[in-house]
């Protein structure tokens, strides 16, 4: 009963097996090869528009090297509090940017909002020397509580990003559990929407360790390949890396993967509502669940073998849980978990 993350469960074996083949033959190094020119036209075709696709081995990689391109030393960014550029990636951004900023806002579910936006861009006075620049948001999509903006929330951020003269970047770690949850296209939730670059996650969804940045814009690229070169992100067997993706890619595996977990989430969120006690503390809109259960419900499911994070200190007999589920989660480990919560 492992709900710790969808880091916890292995790869999908379509992806072992094409590292297997990718393994058969000699390629050209750092990128040359036809499997990395492939998942560049995947993403092409998926995203319906000229795209310009740069593997990295994580996520953290993705977002700091992006984020860098598009921001200046002297730059701001801004992001919610509990982003994962702003709490879980030790200050990447702010070192491979060469000291950009985070602004830091607060919002509802992890996510935030045009007016919380403009109120934190009105504390910056631009042109004034004094003063970090602001030159781009970053929302994370599912955000870092298992919620996912809408289509319309994306436009009217992307709305004030360009009045503001702002890149707008998403952090795409589950990119495709908002997909699903959605039943949008990537194009809907990308440049469709007024978004410039997409860090395009699949480790958390199947893959050993693969990653992409997207940029959908050739101006926006800029000095990307310098920057991913000298951070070490510029494999030389990169076939290894883009057969991840590749196999990720083909027949919509990716988003079929991202509909088993976000079906698991919702079956247990259905069930745990049912519980006496339980409270679920954010919509289950993508494949994480935030719960608040009664502290002996908690020992109970950990005395069991369950395996999952505290997210808040106990506090007047609750505690606040994170599960997160798999494509690979077993339906079982679902089930005896429900059993065990709703025992006495």
């Amino acid at each position: 009963m492992n709900f710790a993350s969808d880091n916890a469960y292995g790869a999908m074996p379509e992806i072992v097996a094409a590292l297997a083949t990718a393994n058969q033959n000699a390629a050209q190094s750092y990128g040359g090869d036809e499997i990395t020119a492939r998942v560049r036209a995947r993403l092409r075709d998926i995203f319906e528009h000229e795209v310009f696709v740069y593997p990295v081995v994580t996520g953290t990689a993705a977002n700091a090297l992006c984020l860098a391109t598009l921001v200046p030393p002297h730059g701001a960014i801004v992001c919610h509090a509990e982003s994962h550029i702003a709490v879980d990636e030790c200050g990447a951004p702010e070192f491979f940017s060469h000291g950009a900023k985070l602004i830091t806002l607060e919002g509802e579910h992890a996510k935030i909002s045009p007016p919380a936006i403009e109120h934190a861009l009105a504390h910056f006075q631009k042109g004034f020397v004094h003063h970090a620049q602001p030159t781009a948001i970053s929302l994370t999509q599912a955000s870092e509580r298992g919620t996912v903006y809408s289509r319309s929330e994306l436009g009217a951020i992307a709305d004030v990003a360009r009045s503001r003269d702002l890149k707008l970047h998403i952090d795409g770690a589950r990119f495709a559990n908002a997909l699903v949850h959605l039943n949008a296209t990537p194009a809907d939730l990308t440049w469709r929407a007024g978004v410039d670059a997409l860090s395009f996650g699949a480790t958390k969804n199947g893959a050993l360790g693969a990653e992409a940045v997207i940029f959908f814009h050739e101006k926006d690229v800029a000095d990307f390949e310098y920057r991913r070169k000298k951070s070490g992100h510029l494999l030389s067997k990169m076939r290894f890396l883009s057969a991840q993706l590749d196999a990720y890619l083909e027949d919509g595996r990716w988003l079929k993967a991202a509909a088993r977990a976000n079906a698991a989430a919702k079956k247990l969120a259905d069930a745990i509502a049912q519980i006496p006690g339980a409270e679920l503390a954010s919509p289950v809109e993508a494949n994480a669940l935030f719960v608040r259960l009664p502290d002996a419900t908690v020992a109970r499911l950990r005395k069991a073998g369950a395996v999952f994070y505290d997210w808040t200190p106990p506090a007047n007999g609750k505690t606040l849980i994170r599960l997160v589920l798999s494509f690979a989660t077993p339906e079982e480990a679902v089930n005896r978990f429900i059993a065990t919560a709703q025992s006495e």
